[in-house]
């Protein structure tokens, strides 16, 4: 699977950082290996493969009484014969019985073979799926800070529907098709070489079309793709952005670039569905003129009794069984090379290394006292880029320690480290004297309880909400933690209370209240260890009185990691370590600090002149 293996330049993302390329519009790509990929998905139809074995036996009747049915209506028509008297009644009869008989068998066998394959596809993508998904549960934190959301979901979704749609479908099409050109080209050539050789001149007047034009439309339609990528962008960009835009009064503007985009795809669209519009038509002359030849050349073999009039009416049926699977098997061969590329994006995530597993016999972080050392610690996102450099210091259990400094000084990460969302690069980290890799992961997350400046809610009510800190609390224990939170005041004041449902990562809340309903969720959850980041960041003043009320609470007789820019709120942390370039430059209370008239002293003077 290495060769799933993606890198800093793969397709798989965008690569490290806020910006990059986003996945809308992206043209199809052709398989970068398709035996590899098609390994791959043969590997994941274990369990599935007997069924693929009766699909294949029923293809083969399909084609075989596809082409049965042209040579029974010849048949049938020299059973008739040219002159008065020379009907054979019995021979009619007996083919216009095995005619129907085999229309019959033919729909039934294509009946099973689509219901069979139905529920096929959709349990191999149904395990697929549920395999990406578990997959994406086991990644470490930087493959998502490194990947873009919308492409990850664009390989769950998008990717995994061509898959279904076109994989066993292709597939089965390619095989029938193949089938049934091959026996509909012996069958020909058993009846009349020089028949079959008329039709055979056709061929490359097929082949030849389809080439030109899908050299032509291929590439429009991967303009057509983007150009539809760029304006769903700006219109996604526009109804999210409607506030900014209607403060900024740039309404002109986004119409103007909606309108240049929307024209672009007209024009774009136009060509591209025009050119492809055109091969059936044409196709059509090809075939037309397929059966002039077969016609009079049949006609003039006829005449010199060298073939019967029924051979010439299974030539008819037979040259449009021939020519059709053709152009079938170019369209079906490129959507399978696009079912194929999706497979390969699918597989990329699926090849990604798993989280470092915890050490062998690892202990459980269970109740602890909450000392937390860091001794020379070092790490860095990239190997090349250092975020912290020889980082040490120690936070007594059940003490306050808090951390400020610029952004990107390195105080996040400090954080990422303790949650073991990241391991350290050097140095390590001690909580209650033993290294933090030592113990399993889960018992180090369940120990932390993390407020962040930026709370995401998820889609149901606000009651399952806060109760996402602890799965197992009853309501009695959610309102008793939201009450301790300050949250019960302004849920109670809504429509349907607790039961109010969260729109679009709480939308319909105020910044305030959504923190609120973050605390809560820590109170309930009860750490040992609490971690609050930038907590008070987007509240007003008079909330901002009220939640350092509550996470003073919250902290007692707790070991606490705080990280603010408002450097008021945390006054009166036991320890105030100043983070900058990755180091600590001064670290004391807030008194020895102010006394230092330093970095820190500058940063409080410059956010409250008058010493307040």
């Amino acid at each position: 699977m290495d060769k799933y293996q993606s890198n800093a330049n793969s397709s798989i993302g965008r690569g490290p950082g806020p910006g990059g390329p986003g996945g809308r519009g992206r043209p199809v790509q052709k398989p970068k290996d398709f035996m590899g990929t098609m390994k791959m998905l043969w590997h994941y139809m274990t369990g599935l493969k007997g069924q693929l074995v009766v699909v294949a036996c029923i293809v083969m009747l399909i084609s075989g009484a596809s082409i049965l049915i042209p040579l029974l209506q010849g048949s049938a028509v020299d059973a008739m014969g040219i002159l008065p008297g020379t009907l054979n009644r019995e021979r009619l009869v007996t083919s216009v019985t095995l005619l129907g008989l085999t229309y019959l068998v033919d729909v039934c066998l294509i009946f099973s073979r689509e219901f069979i394959m139905a529920g096929l596809s959709q349990r191999f993508v149904n395990r697929l799926r549920r395999e990406l998904f578990a997959k994406l549960q086991k990644l470490p934190l930087w493959f998502f800070d490194s990947h873009e959301s919308g492409d990850l979901m664009s390989r769950l979704t998008n990717d995994m529907d061509t898959i279904s749609g076109s994989v066993g479908q292709a597939a089965i099409q390619l095989i029938t098709g193949v089938l049934n050109v091959s026996g509909t080209l012996i069958a020909m050539i058993v009846l009349s070489p020089i028949l079959a050789l008329t039709v055979l001149i056709t061929v490359p007047l097929i082949f030849l079309l389809t080439k030109v034009v899908t050299s032509r439309t291929g590439p429009m339609f991967k303009e057509n793709q983007y150009v539809l990528g760029m304006l769903n962008s700006h219109i996604e960009e526009s109804i999210t952005g409607v506030q900014t835009v209607r403060a900024y009064g740039q309404e002109a503007q986004v119409l103007r670039k909606f309108e240049e985009q929307n024209e672009r795809l007209r024009v774009v669209g136009t060509r591209a569905h025009t050119w492809s519009a055109s091969i059936m038509p044409l196709l059509n002359v090809i075939n037309n003129f397929g059966f002039v030849l077969v016609s009079v050349t049949g006609g003039i073999l006829a005449l010199n009794g060298m073939i019967g009039i029924g051979t010439i009416a299974s030539f008819v049926s037979l040259t449009k069984q021939f020519v059709r699977p053709l152009n079938e098997i170019a369209n079906t061969y490129n959507s399978l090379l696009s079912a194929i590329a999706g497979a390969e994006r699918v597989f990329e995530v699926m090849s990604e290394p798993d989280e470092v597993p915890d050490r062998a016999d690892p202990e459980v972080l269970s109740n602890p006292a909450g000392e937390v050392v860091f001794e020379n610690v070092s790490f860095g996102y990239r190997a090349d880029t250092p975020v912290l450099k020889n980082v040490s210091f120690t936070v007594p259990a059940h003490t306050r320690a808090a951390f400020v400094g610029p952004t990107g000084a390195g105080k996040t990460t400090i954080i990422n480290l303790l949650t073991r969302f990241y391991d350290v690069t050097d140095g390590g980290i001690r909580v209650d004297g033993i290294d933090l890799r030592d113990y399993t992961r889960d018992s180090v997350r369940a120990s932390f309880g993390v407020v962040l400046q930026e709370t995401y809610l998820f889609g149901g009510t606000i009651m399952d909400n806060i109760r996402y800190g602890k799965l197992e609390a009853t309501d009695e224990e959610v309102i008793a933690a939201s009450k301790a939170a300050g949250a019960h005041p302004f849920i109670t004041r809504l429509r349907d209370g607790y039961n109010t449902h969260v729109a679009d990562n709480g939308s319909n809340l105020s910044a305030g209240q959504r923190q609120l309903l973050a605390l809560a969720r820590a109170v309930l959850n009860d750490p040992p260890i609490l971690i609050l980041d930038e907590a008070t960041s987007n509240v007003d003043t008079r909330t901002e009185i009220r939640i350092q009320r509550i996470m003073a609470r919250l902290m007692e007789n707790r070991t606490s990691f705080v990280i603010a820019h408002r450097l008021g709120t945390i006054r009166d942390s036991d320890c105030i370590f100043v983070v900058d370039g990755g180091e600590i430059i001064e670290r004391g209370s807030h008194a020895e600090l102010m006394a230092m008239n330093g970095t820190y002293a500058k940063m409080y003077n410059s956010q409250y002149p008058t010493g307040a």
